[in-house]
C-alpha cells in the first residue's frame, strides 16, 4: 500500500513539472526573432520545447542550440500585433538575441502636411509600423521647441492628423518627429507658414512687478544658468517671486535681457 501510494506521488510530481514561458510582445516589423537555445543540465536534449505565435503552434525545428521563428510561415502582415511565447523547461532559459525588432520604429512617410487658414497644421503619413507619438516642434528663439504631442495610429495604410499651432509674428516654421525604440527618431523637412499677426511689446509694472505684452504670446525666462523660471501663454507674466539677478525674456520670436534689482525690473 506504501509502495503504491509513493510511486502515484512520483507519478503526479513527474506529470506536473514546472515549466517556463518566455513571452513578447510588439508588433511584426518583418523581421524574424533569433534564439540562443540552452542544452539541459544533464547534457541531453534542448532547454525550449514549444513555440507559439498569437497562440498558434509554429512549425520552426527547436531542438538545436539555436533557432530561427519565422512569422512568414503564419502570412502575418507588417504591424499585426503579436504575442510570441517560448515554453522551456524549468532548468534552462532561452535567450532572444534580438527582441527590438517587435518594439515600433519611426518608420512613416509623409504623404501631405500643410497649415490652413485656421492655423491647423494638418498631416497624412503612410507606412507606420506601430502607434509613436508625433512630436510638433516649432522654431523659435534660435532652437526647435516642441508645443505638443499627437499619439500616433501605427497603421501602415494612411493615417490623418491635426492639431492647433500658436504662430509667433512674421515667417514660422514647424515641423513633425517620432521617436522610436532606442532613441532613434525620424524627422520631416520644416514647413513654412506666414503669419499677420503683430510683433509684441512688452514692459514692466516695476511696482507690481509683472512683465505685460501687449498681444498674447508664448513666452519663456531663463536665468544665467540656463534654468527656466517662467513659462506661460498670455498677455502678462508675474515675476514678484523672482530673486534679483539677471534673466532673459523669450517671448514671439525675440530673445531679450532683463535685470531684476532690490524691488524691481529693468529691461533693454
Amino acid at each position: 500500500m506504501k509502495k503504491s501510494l509513493l510511486f502515484l506521488l512520483l507519478f503526479f510530481c513527474a506529470s506536473f513539472t514546472f515549466a517556463g514561458t518566455l513571452i513578447l510582445q510588439g508588433k511584426y516589423q518583418n523581421q524574424n526573432l533569433y534564439v540562443l537555445n540552452g542544452s539541459m543540465e544533464n547534457g541531453v536534449g534542448f532547454c525550449t520545447y514549444e513555440v507559439s505565435i498569437n497562440d498558434r503552434v509554429c512549425t520552426d525545428e527547436v531542438n538545436s542550440s539555436a533557432f530561427e521563428i519565422d512569422f512568414k510561415q503564419f502570412n502575418i502582415k507588417v504591424g499585426t500585433p503579436v504575442i510570441v511565447k517560448i515554453k522551456h523547461k524549468d532548468d534552462c532559459s532561452p535567450k532572444v538575441v534580438n527582441p527590438e525588432v517587435l518594439q515600433p520604429k519611426a518608420t512613416y512617410e509623409v504623404l501631405d502636411i500643410n497649415i490652413d487658414k485656421n492655423e491647423i497644421l494638418n498631416w497624412t503619413t503612410k507606412n507606420e509600423m506601430g502607434s509613436l507619438p508625433y512630436v510638433i516642434e516649432q522654431f523659435r528663439w534660435h532652437k526647435w521647441v516642441q508645443v505638443g504631442e499627437v499619439k500616433g495610429i501605427g497603421n501602415s495604410t494612411k493615417n490623418e492628423y491635426s492639431f492647433k499651432v500658436t504662430p509667433h509674428s512674421g515667417e514660422n516654421k514647424f515641423r513633425i518627429k517620432q521617436v522610436g525604440y532606442g532613441g532613434v527618431s525620424k524627422k520631416f523637412n520644416s514647413i513654412t507658414y506666414f503669419s499677420n499677426v503683430a510683433e509684441p511689446r512688452y514692459t514692466i509694472d516695476k511696482e507690481l512687478q509683472v512683465i505685460n505684452f501687449t498681444n498674447e504670446t508664448l513666452y519663456e525666462m531663463y536665468d544665467i544658468y540656463g534654468n527656466i523660471v517662467k513659462r506661460g501663454y498670455g498677455n502678462s507674466c508675474t515675476i514678484s517671486n523672482l530673486n534679483k539677478g539677471t534673466y532673459y525674456l523669450c517671448y514671439d520670436n525675440l530673445v531679450t535681457e532683463v535685470t531684476k534689482k532690490s524691488k524691481s525690473f529693468t529691461g533693454r
